[in-house]
């Protein structure tokens, strides 16, 4: 399935978009987010954030690896032996990965990754992949389907007003969503693929994956940095 983009700040229309989990990738696109959303700020009306982003399900941003993989078994009843753990090799972050069916019903197999600090050791970020890689029967109509439902999902969530972003154009595809809660944590979601030019001269975006991020503080990331004045 693929749609054609066009970009927009505020738009109800669909599109869609996508991002790898990484924290780098994260503040670049929360960057991006609040650089389009000052621009906006005096056009939207002021509201308090109610929304509250502090981890995915029962797992919460702060909590060590012991208390993520109890949280891992309540929310799924997936046990130590299924959760795969690697590193991020440039940002020395640990994840801690997981498959979980049905996350978003007859959505397909969703990889869940959460991400620990370089130095904390606490959970950081929360990441959920769509694609034919966590799925092979997943169909780009799948992710659209996804993208939809939780747009309109966070959509009707009370998230600070000025720092909401939808349906806007990225470099890898159509940022489907971002928003900020009160205490600066950031949601992401991003539908991500190949641009094409159609004879119209029109963008059509080809979905490969759909992103969703969690984010505790994209624009502070606990990761692997050089010293400065190391070179």
């Amino acid at each position: 399935m693929t749609k054609t983009a066009s970009p927009s700040r505020s738009s109800s229309q669909p599109a869609e978009a996508g991002v790898e989990s990484s924290q780098a990738d994260v503040a670049t696109e929360a960057a991006k987010g609040q650089a389009e959303a000052q621009l906006d700020a005096s056009e939207q009306a002021t509201a308090p954030a109610t929304a509250v982003v502090d981890g995915f399900r029962s797992a919460r941003f702060g909590m060590d690896e012991k208390a993520v993989r109890a949280a891992i078994l309540s929310d799924f009843e997936i046990k130590d032996d299924a959760i795969q753990s690697g590193e991020h090799s440039v940002e020395r972050t640990k994840i801690l990965t997981v498959s979980v069916p049905d996350l978003i019903r007859h959505g397909g197999v969703a990889q869940v990754s959460y991400v620990f600090g370089y130095l904390t050791k606490k959970l950081i970020q929360v990441g959920v992949t769509w694609s034919d890689k966590t799925d092979p029967t997943m169909t780009a109509t799948m992710l659209y389907e996804n993208g939809e439902l939780l747009r309109n999902h966070f959509m009707s969530e009370a998230y600070a007003q000025p720092s909401i972003q939808t349906n806007v154009v990225i470099g890898s595809g159509i940022m489907m969503f971002r928003g900020v809660d009160a205490q600066g944590h950031v949601t992401l979601l991003l539908l991500q693929g190949a641009f094409s030019t159609g004879q119209d001269g029109g963008n059509t975006l080809t979905p490969a994956s759909l992103d969703l991020l969690y984010s505790a503080a994209p624009n502070e990331p606990d990761i692997f940095k050089l010293p400065k004045g190391s070179f």
